[in-house]
């Protein structure tokens, strides 16, 4: 935003910074409110608290030189940390998790007694999966992907399920996609012990026996894959959708599926082969 202008013009913006005592005084454009976002990212060292004072600000790409003295002096003392934007943004992002988290962890310390750091690090679950229970050793923040893939009961015997694929590991792309309770889940953002009382069926759990699931059926008939590393997701996907609404339009079908994502591009047959098996389900 080139040369806008603030409501209310302002000649100096101060950043408190929990590790110093001071604020640095950042000085700002001839008209007091003109300063590029840039400035501050690459320029503040990054801390778990930061508040900014002295008004509006307008992003722009100039900078004033005509610092005062001690601003300079300011200045110089923050240019020295030679930080980058990443770590500030990095630092900024972990300050505002510790601020909202602390509180409530403190609280729940003072009501319970004291506990070893055994006790904290690791808990054993029961999982019933595919209609098969395990008791699974897992840390607190163990995924239910990890678990699906590469978990090991407390009798030594491996899950083994690799049907559910680990591709952004974030929730952007369906591939690891599986029903808990009957409602499609991304597993990679679940956390395995918020799974346990649940039942989980995973792409290995869809075919009766030797008989494969309509949903199944269809996707060969329809050639619905290129890769396949996607296509465990689309189908458990599928399922889901047709369980919750037996007869969908194309446009529904497309809707649903929009969370899944095919990087090879077989969008039209996997959306045909959704309303086929839609069709041998009734």
């Amino acid at each position: 935003m080139q040369g806008a202008s603030c409501v209310e013009p302002i000649d100096w913006v101060e950043v408190w910074l929990s590790n110093r005592g001071d604020p640095a005084h950042l000085h700002l454009s001839k008209d007091g409110c003109r300063i590029h976002i840039r400035y501050l990212v690459q320029e503040v060292c990054p801390t778990s608290r930061l508040v900014i004072q002295g008004g509006q600000m307008a992003e722009d790409t100039t900078r004033s030189t005509d610092q005062p003295e001690d601003r300079q002096k300011d200045l110089h003392q923050v240019n020295k940390t030679g930080l980058s934007r990443r770590n500030f943004l990095k630092g900024l992002g972990t300050g505002a998790v510790a601020a909202t988290v602390a509180p409530a962890t403190l609280a729940e310390a003072d009501s319970h007694s004291a506990t070893t750091g055994a006790e904290i690090t690791r808990a054993t679950v029961k999982l019933s999966i595919n209609q098969q229970v395990y008791q699974i050793e897992v840390e607190p923040r163990t995924t239910l992907l990890t678990v699906l893939r590469d978990g090991i009961d407390t009798g030594g015997q491996r899950i083994d399920l690799t049907g559910a694929k680990e591709v952004c590991d974030r929730g952007a792309c369906g591939g690891c996609t599986i029903l808990v309770d009957g409602r499609s889940v991304y597993s990679c953002m679940m956390l395995a012990i918020d799974a346990e009382g649940k039942e989980i069926t995973t792409v290995e759990g869809l075919a009766d026996d030797n008989e494969l699931h309509p949903v199944q059926e269809a996707f060969i008939e329809h050639d619905a894959l290129m890769c396949g590393f996607c296509t465990p997701g689309f189908v458990v996907a599928s399922k889901a959708i047709l369980d919750q609404n037996p007869n969908p339009t194309r446009e529904e079908i497309q809707a649903e599926l929009s969370g899944n994502i095919c990087r090879c591009g077989t969008y039209p047959f996997i959306f045909e082969a959704v309303a086929s098996a839609a069709k041998k389900m009734k």
